[in-house]
């Protein structure tokens, strides 16, 4: 029987995964494109995102409580330097082996940890959204695995409408589906 740990572990890297492949479709010229987040364009987001992968995998490693490892830095090539982050914290969580572990992750709160399974479930809803946002800024389609959206959908509805980490909700369309309620919660605009 798989534990929490190694559930969340492996969704959160096929999520991640799964992000990855979409950034492999970008292009130079796609980087100016907007995306679903209110003032980024895609070499924004990619920044951003690389930057959450290399202090999550600081956090894995213990030194999640420097803040210069969540800080975005230039990239000569931000397609490159996403792959390699992505590597990099799918590499650092398959290290954990206690989910109880603390994780400093400072852009979360700065007064305790998280436990390692919890910090990697915030880590995997954040990429199963970041992948969307990449796809929507690419203007291909986004069909992520059921299973992939079944896991996130209980983690979305729990985030508070008061964190930081996302913009507002957004009013749910009647019968939406897993992914417009997960992306609606965390304040992405879904189009019927």
């Amino acid at each position: 029987m798989r534990t929490n740990l190694e559930r969340i572990r492996a969704l959160d890297a096929e999520a991640v995964r799964l992000s990855a492949g979409l950034v492999r479709q970008t292009t130079v010229a796609d980087l100016a494109r907007d995306t679903p987040c209110a003032g980024w364009d895609l070499a924004d987001l990619l920044a951003h995102m690389t930057a959450q992968h290399h202090g999550f995998a600081a956090a894995a490693r213990g030194s999640g409580g420097d803040l210069a490892a969540w800080a975005p830095a230039p990239a000569a090539d931000p397609i490159a330097a996403y792959a390699a982050a992505a590597d990099d914290v799918i590499a650092a969580f398959a290290d954990v082996t206690d989910g109880g572990r603390p994780f400093a992750l400072p852009e979360f709160a700065t007064d305790r940890g998280f436990p390692a399974a919890q910090a990697i479930g915030f880590h995997f809803l954040d990429y199963v959204v970041h992948a969307w946002d990449v796809a929507t800024a690419l203007g291909v389609p986004f069909t992520p695995d059921a299973d992939l959206l079944d896991a996130a959908l209980p983690l979305a509805l729990a985030v508070p409408p008061t964190t930081t980490a996302f913009a507002p909700p957004l009013p749910t369309p009647p019968a939406a589906d897993p992914l417009a309620r997960i992306l609606t919660k965390l304040g992405r605009a879904v189009r019927p």
